[in-house]
């Protein structure tokens, strides 16, 4: 089986909601995690103090015949389209080991 990975580069705060939509449309899981960009563009000042711009990455491991869904709802619910709102990119995952979903896990245990 072929897997991808969705990685969403996200406004803070957006992540959480973001990851519920993509369950939706049949994501499994995701892992977010915190960031900060380093683009000379991301740094803003404030009374001469410059402020960090924190970003939150969402990532998602998907069968390949799911991921354009998943994505399309990602672009939809992070308003992707609009300029500023993120970024999102798919990258081919030629390993994986360790992936279980808790159903199989829950089976598992009980046999």
């Amino acid at each position: 089986m072929k897997y991808e990975c969705i990685i969403a580069i996200l406004p803070r705060g957006e992540a959480d909601r973001v990851m519920e939509d993509a369950k939706k449309a049949g994501a499994q899981g995701g892992t977010i995690f915190l960031a900060r960009g380093t683009g000379a563009h991301e740094a803003k000042t404030f009374f001469g103090l410059t402020l960090e711009s924190s970003r939150e990455i969402l990532m998602i491991l998907t069968k390949d015949d799911q991921t354009d869904t998943i994505l399309d709802t990602i672009v939809n619910s992070a308003h992707l389209d609009r300029p500023g709102a993120g970024i999102a990119f798919v990258l081919d995952v030629n390993r994986l080991i360790g992936l279980q979903h808790r159903k199989f896990i829950e089976r598992s245990d009980k046999d």
